[in-house]
């Protein structure tokens, strides 16, 4: 089983607001580079949406549950399928987004008895959570030519030594893959 953090990232370390939907001042960074640079599996998640699960936390699964389930293609259609965990404490129904439960229990030690892989998408609380209790074991960083300035960053507050796998540019951006450990 491994942990894996997915990413839309700034040149400068900023993960706040992505797709502007925050309305955040500097939101929407990632989404002014284009389709090619934010559609699909931009990720290559490939086979995790069928193995693994997906975990998220209630502001980015509802954000996801509003966008998602009305899409269809081929990504779309294992984005949906795909099983997710989603981490609230105020939610009480996850009915909007097929194949969504919530989490019971103590995030850390379900991620951590959890036999699937886990893709964290988003959700950068549960990200920085997760990785403060050595629990991340790769990030997928979507690194776009922008600079924010200000918002939550991934790695405020956290030190790690990573290992770089692979970088490849997608549209605009630079998918970069970092492990924590070795494979």
């Amino acid at each position: 089983m491994s942990v894996i953090v997915v990413e839309f990232i700034t040149l400068d370390g900023v993960v706040d607001d992505p797709d502007g939907s925050g309305g955040t001042a500097s939101g929407g960074w990632a989404f002014r580079h284009g389709p090619e640079s934010v559609g699909g599996d931009k990720f290559r998640l490939g086979s995790l949406l069928e193995t693994g699960t997906l975990l998220f936390g209630r502001t980015t699964w509802e954000l996801f549950a509003k966008l998602w389930p009305g899409r269809t293609g081929d990504f779309a259609d294992r984005l949906n399928a795909a099983p997710k965990l989603v981490a609230s404490r105020t939610l009480a129904d996850v009915g909007a987004w097929q194949n969504s439960s919530l989490l019971a229990g103590d995030l850390t030690e379900v991620v951590a008895q959890e036999q699937r892989d886990v893709v964290v998408i988003g959700s950068i609380g549960i990200a920085r959570t997760l990785a403060r209790h050595g629990l991340v074991d790769e990030y997928r960083l979507l690194v776009f030519p922008s600079v924010a300035g200000e918002g939550r960053r991934l790695f405020d507050g956290l030190a790690a030594d990573l290992r770089l796998v692979s970088s490849t540019q997608v549209g605009a951006a630079v998918l970069s893959t970092y492990r924590t450990r070795p494979a």
